[in-house]
Formats: structure tokens, C-alpha cells, sequence
């Protein structure tokens, strides 16, 4: 045998030797992340086929009985989905959510994928344990909400476009425009992450040189595909869409209190999981100049939080907001396992143990959280705190009560109004969509950009004055509003609906959710008298 042979035959050998030893080496990680990926798995399945629809998943799956490319208040694919979901496996809250299921558990394994292609299989499994532990992450797809489509075409975006910069194939640039056209039919924060990604392609000399190349004009056009239907929708609605997600929701001032943004942030990645990937990314912007993926990572994740935290600074502080940089910090863990290599053994080890534990703690904590909003008796213990589950609880007996009353209606086909969107969404799920419910105008439905949507569906109040004379059964959510609001807003529903008598009044853990039935009839053009809200502290009648 030759030289050549024998020295082929050696390289093959030691290839085949290195090899065995990373899959040895990641094997104790692989078994770990199966272990964990199937236990949360289980436990999101029995969460999303029990917990009742959160009030904004109620109101996307009334949109999903109106398939549109876009609606006033979000994108089309959320409905898309849900209408998937419940296509193949009927009318449920897990039928609802199936789809979004899926995608949430497929979120770990790109990540694995990810890391594997940059790095090896033990830092692989790593950040996919890690994105487990992260509860933002790890509990994602429990609810049928944008959040979920966009943060996985965000990964897919990332896993397309790593493999584009290194081949220059087109077939991988095609998918990075597939993937911002999802992420712009999920949602407008879409725009985060071609601005983020912008950044790259303008400070990182890698991407500077991808000007010169027809990939990236390729996977731009074929992105705004996804963000045509938007742009159709706002032309032909006065731009309400876009001017609800970037004007009226927004002060667009200065709020000190939102300069706790950091810490917010801290609780909810969990805190020593949040000083480690600060930490990555502040050795990934170091080693920048070693090329991929740290130089992607640093430019993107780096520019979406600053720019988050900039914009937190003068944005809505009313709503949940703690979600926006979701995306940054799933891109960070990519990084994580092989910046912690760098590390101090004793600081590398300290917090990998702390910063799991807590992350995993903090994981349990919000699907225990979950769980206990499936239970009446664990509800009524959070009653008594400030993590009450309200936008949860409540519809189901709401939804037996309406169903039930609606049953003893013997004289006439009652019209069925709720005096909000939320109330309205969580009856109509309720009751499959088999009859129509009308909304009053709340101020809810303005604060929350579903009024539009509303008189699109023909439901509002203006669509209700058209069956004057008609009897109704009015259900009102008399905690909904802020407790300085409620008195004007009940005193107000008897110039909304003539002839108000109580019917029936849901008290529930303690009177933090309080569910009032009442008939009347639905006035003429000039609306009803006043008079005071008629529901006395208990009491009620049949129809």
C-alpha cells in the first residue's frame, strides 16, 4: 500500500474517531433535551386542551370565521391557523390551538439545527435545553396568538439566511424572503426584523458585500409578498391598521417608567439567564470579526433589543409588552453554549447550574400558572393576589349562562349583545359560532383596535340599531373596564338598550369577575332614555 493510501486511510480514521467522540460528547445533552422537550410537551398539550381562550385568542378565532389576508387589528395567518386547527381536529381550545402547538414545539429543535450547522452537536442540544428552560419560550404555543407564527418565521428567517450567506445558493436566499412573508402575515413587528436585519447588511463586511449580489434584491421581493396584503388592507381602510399599531395606541412621549424595561426583562428571561446572554452578546459583537454566525448574531439580536428598549421608552406601557424581544434573545441562546466555552470552568459551571435551575423554575412557575386557570379551586386562591388569571376565567359559567338562557327563550329569537369585544369573543367561542353576537361600542373595542373589525362583521352598535324593536339578551362584563370607569359605562347601557331588566348575575371568585345578564330591546334611531344601571347588589329572573 502506498504512502498516499496509508496516509488517507489515517486521516479517515482520525475524522471518524473525532467524530465518535463530539457524538459521545453531546450524548448526555441529547437525552436531556428529549427528556425535557417530551415533559413540557406533555404538559403545554393538557394546558392548551383545558385552559379557556384568552380574550384576544377568542376574538383571532372570530376572525377565522371570516378568513380575510389581513383584519384591523393583526395579519391573516393567526386566523389562518386557528381555522387549520380546527379543520382537522373540530371546534375545542386545543382544536384552536393545535397549529400553534406545533410551531411552538418545532422552536427548540431550529434552534438545535442552527447551532449544529454553526458549531457541533454538544453546544447543539445545549442552547435547545436552554430555549426549553427559557419560560417565554418554552410555554410558547399554549395560546393561539401572533407571537407564535412570527417567532417561528423569525428562526426560519435566521436558519435560511446563515445558509445563504455561506453558499449564495438562491434557493436558500428564497427561503429568507418566504420566511419574512410569513413573519409579516403574523404580525407588524415584522418590521423589527428586516430593520434588524438591515443592520447587518450595513455594518458587518459580510453583509456589505451581499449588495453585490442578486440573493438578497431576491429575498426582499419576494418579503413583500407578505407585506402587500397589508398594504392593500390600509390603503382601502384609511390606514386605520397601521394607525392603530404605530399611532393611537402609543403616547409617543417620554414615560420614566418604562426605564425598568431591564429588569422587567430580567424577571421574565429569568436573572442570571439574562446576565448570560448579555454576556454573549457582548462576546459576540468581540468576535465579530471571526464571521459566522457571530457576526449575524451580534448585529441582529443587538440591534432589536437596543431598539426595543428605545422605543419602550416611548411607547405603549399599558399592554403586555414583555414579549416584543422574544426573537432577540432565542438568537442569543444560539450563541450562548459556545461563548460560555470561553468562560472560567468555575463561572462556566456556577451558572450553568444556577442559570438553569432558575430558568427551569421560572419555566414550571408560568405553565403551573397556566394549570391553575384550568382549576376553579386554584382560581379562586389566586383570587386573592395580584396574579389573578381575569382575561382567562370566567367565560365558561358566562358561556353556560347564555346557553341556558337563550334555551328558555320560548317567545321569540332573542338577539344576543355582549357590551364588549372581549365578552362577545369569549360567548361566540362558546356557543361554536352558531349564532350571531352584537357588540356595544366600548371603549374596549377602540383601546384594543378590534371597533373597525367590528363594523366590518356588521356587529357593532350602528349594525344593531338596524333590528330595532328586536328583544335582546344583554351580557355585560361589569369588571371590564377600570374600577373609575364602570359606574359611567353601566349607567350608560340603559340609553344603548331600551326596557333593561336584570335577569341573571355570574359573582365569581369573590366578585373579581362579575357577569351580568339583562333583557331589553333594542331602541330606535334616537336611542332610549336614561335611567340607572338596573341590577340591584344580587337578585334574578328567568326569561
Amino acid at each position: 500500500m502506498d504512502q498516499g493510501a496509508i496516509a488517507a486511510r489515517g486521516a479517515t480514521s482520525v475524522a471518524a474517531a473525532s467524530g465518535s467522540a463530539r457524538r459521545h460528547d453531546a450524548r448526555p445533552w441529547d437525552r436531556l433535551f428529549a427528556a425535557a422537550f417530551l415533559l413540557i410537551g406533555i404538559a403545554k398539550v393538557w394546558i392548551a386542551a383545558t385552559l379557556p381562550p384568552f380574550v384576544d385568542e377568542a376574538f383571532y378565532w372570530q376572525e377565522s370565521r371570516h378568513l380575510a389576508w389581513t383584519y384591523s387589528d393583526v395579519p391573516g395567518l393567526t386566523a389562518w391557523l386557528i381555522a387549520a386547527g380546527e379543520a382537522l381536529f373540530g371546534h375545542s381550545p386545543l382544536g384552536m390551538r393545535s397549529m400553534f402547538l406545533v410551531l411552538g414545539a418545532a422552536l427548540p429543535w431550529m434552534v438545535v439545527v442552527f447551532v449544529r450547522s454553526c458549531f457541533d452537536a454538544r453546544a447543539g442540544w445545549q442552547a435547545g435545553l436552554w430555549t426549553l428552560a427559557m419560560p417565554l419560550a418554552g410555554t410558547l404555543g399554549v395560546l393561539a396568538l401572533p407571537d407564535v407564527p412570527l417567532t417561528w418565521a423569525a428562526l426560519l428567517a435566521l436558519l435560511a439566511l446563515d445558509r445563504a450567506l455561506r453558499s449564495g445558493s438562491v434557493r436558500a436566499w428564497s427561503l429568507v424572503g418566504f420566511a419574512l412573508a410569513l413573519a409579516w402575515l403574523a404580525h407588524y413587528r415584522a418590521a423589527m426584523l428586516l430593520a434588524a436585519g438591515l443592520v447587518f447588511f450595513v455594518v458587518m463586511p459580510r453583509g456589505r458585500a451581499q449588495w453585490r449580489r442578486v440573493g438578497v434584491w431576491l429575498a426582499l421581493a419576494i418579503s413583500a409578498l407578505g407585506l402587500l396584503p397589508l398594504l392593500v388592507f390600509n390603503v382601502t381602510h384609511a390606514w386605520r391598521g397601521l394607525g392603530f399599531q404605530f399611532v393611537e395606541r402609543h403616547p409617543w412621549a417620554f414615560h420614566a417608567d418604562a426605564l425598568v424595561q431591564p429588569l422587567e426583562q430580567a424577571l421574565v428571561v429569568t436573572p442570571v439567564l439574562f446576565a448570560a446572554l448579555l454576556a454573549a452578546l457582548v462576546s459576540s459583537w468581540r468576535r465579530r470579526h471571526e464571521g459566522a454566525p457571530w457576526d449575524l448574531i451580534a448585529s441582529i439580536a443587538g440591534a432589536t433589543l437596543l431598539a426595543w428598549f428605545v422605543l419602550g421608552l416611548f411607547a405603549d406601557s399599558e399592554r403586555f409588552r414583555v414579549h416584543w424581544p422574544l426573537q432577540a434573545w432565542l438568537f442569543l441562546i444560539a450563541v450562548l453554549p459556545m461563548a460560555m466555552r470561553a468562560w472560567p470552568p468555575g463561572l462556566r459551571r456556577g451558572l450553568g447550574i444556577a442559570g438553569g435551575l432558575l430558568a427551569a423554575i421560572g419555566g414550571v412557575i408560568v405553565l403551573a400558572w397556566f394549570a391553575a386557570a384550568t382549576q376553579p379551586w386554584a382560581v379562586t386562591k389566586l383570587a386573592q393576589g395580584k396574579v389573578f388569571p381575569n382575561r382567562f376565567v370566567g367565560w365558561n359559567e358566562a358561556g353556560e349562562a347564555a346557553r341556558r338562557l337563550i334555551a328558555n327563550d320560548t317567545r321569540a329569537r332573542i338577539v344576543l349583545v355582549a357590551d364588549n369585544f372581549m365578552l362577545a369573543a369569549e360567548l361566540d367561542f362558546a356557543l361554536g359560532g352558531k349564532r350571531p353576537v352584537f357588540v356595544l361600542d366600548s371603549p374596549l373595542n377602540a383601546r384594543h383596535g378590534r371597533a373597525m373589525q367590528l363594523s366590518l362583521w356588521q356587529r357593532d352598535e350602528e349594525a344593531l340599531r338596524a333590528l330595532a324593536g328586536s328583544r335582546v339578551l344583554l351580557a355585560v362584563d361589569e369588571t371590564a373596564l377600570r374600577e373609575r370607569d364602570r359606574a359611567a359605562w353601566l349607567a350608560g347601557l340603559c340609553t344603548r338598550i331600551a326596557a333593561l331588566e336584570p335577569v341573571e348575575r355570574l359573582d365569581l371568585y369573590g366578585g373579581r369577575k362579575r357577569i351580568a345578564f339583562l333583557t331589553g330591546v333594542v331602541p330606535g334611531q334616537h336611542g332610549a332614555p336614561g335611567c340607572a344601571y338596573p341590577f340591584a347588589a344580587t337578585g334574578s329572573r328567568r326569561l
